[in-house]
This record gives C-alpha cells, structure tokens and sequence, in this order.
C-alpha cells in the first residue's frame, strides 16, 4: 500500500469516526430533551387524566358523531370526531345498544372513556399509566358493578362481565390494539382502586 492509499484510508476513517461521534451526540442530545420533556409535562398529563370526567351530555347523546366507518380502525387511537374522550364508533355502539337504558349506557361511556384515556396518552410512562388504571379505570369498573343488584352473585357477575366485555371487545378489537394494551400494562404500577364511583349520579336516571 502506497501513501497515497494510507493517506485516503486515514481520511476515509477519520471522516467515518466523525460521522459517529455526531451521530452519538446527535442521539444523546435527543434522549436528553426528551427526558427534560417527560418529566416536565408528566405532571400536567397527570392532572388532566384526573380532571377527565364523564358529562351528562355525553351519555344523552347531545353532539353524538356520525359514524367513522372503516377510518375507526386504521390507527390505535380511532375517530374522536366530536372531542370527548370516547371514541367514535364504540360510542356509537353504546347508544345503538341501548337507546332506552341511559343508566346502561352512563356506565358503559365511561368505562370506554377510560380505555380511550389509556390508549391515547400523549406521555405513556409509569406515573401516566397508573394514573389512568387507578383513577379512571378502576372508577370505571366500580361504575358498572353501581347497576346490577348482588342480591344474586351469579346474576352480579353475569352481568358486570356482559357489560364489561361489550366495551372491551369493541375498544380493544384490532391486532395493534391489542399489542398497544398489552404494552400499556408494562408500564402500570402499583395502585389503590379509587374511592369515587360513576361521574354521573346514575340514581338521578330513570332508566
């Protein structure tokens, strides 16, 4: 090899270490702000998560969405188109289920609302995961558990799971949704099942 060919593989391994060095602080420098974003806008997704809350209007159906159609299921999150945390179709499943049973249809809302929440958290990390599970989610549960009567534990538990899985089924229905919950759990920590109950007084519907 003449100097001339060590001289341009000096240069061509130069240049080659260079473009890593940049790489490297190009990545490390990325990974560093977004750090500093999570953990400065963390606490602000958490506060929302916590003021969520289902309203009166949504479960009478007052800004009901038209139907999505196949655009419901091209991407995990769906069609929001009317903006209230539910998404489109299962809301419009809800309602088209139950027209006439708006107690039915309060649970069933927010207990979507709350596996909308989780699967489109603009931060999803430990602090914003558990959030969800422990405020909106377990609320949720307790919320349909409000509406069927114990006296008869093996009604109870017929009907808290029909109407459980009817969201669930409709919410979680594609592939990618699936392995985004999947995912989602990952990041649920330890938690204590929240105190409060529905967010509409479903004593005050007559049906």
């Amino acid at each position: 090899m003449n100097e001339n060919t060590k001289m341009k593989v000096k240069k061509a391994w130069t240049l080659l270490w260079k473009g890593v060095v940049v790489l490297v602080a190009i990545f490390v420098i990325v990974t560093l702000l977004r750090v500093l974003y999570v953990s400065k806008n963390t606490p602000a997704q958490v506060a929302k998560i916590h003021a969520t809350k289902l309203t009166m209007d949504d479960v009478m159906g007052v800004n009901l969405p038209s139907d999505p159609g196949a655009e419901a299921d091209k991407t995990v999150a769906g069609i929001d188109a009317n903006k209230n945390g539910i998404r489109d179709d299962v809301e419009l499943a809800i309602f088209k289920e139950y027209p006439n049973s708006a107690k039915t249809r309060a649970v069933l809302l927010q207990y979507a609302l709350a596996l909308q929440m989780e699967m489109t958290l603009p931060i999803l990390n430990r602090e914003t995961a558990t959030a969800v599970v422990e405020d909106n989610q377990s609320k949720a549960l307790k919320c349909i558990w409000s509406i069927s009567s114990r006296s008869d534990m093996d009604k109870f538990t017929a009907e808290t799971d029909k109407n459980e899985n009817f969201v669930k089924d409709r919410q979680i229905n594609t592939e990618d949704r699936k392995k985004y919950m999947h995912n989602f759990y990952k990041y649920v920590g330890s938690y204590s099942v929240s105190d409060d109950w529905c967010d509409i007084d479903v004593s005050v519907l007559k049906n």
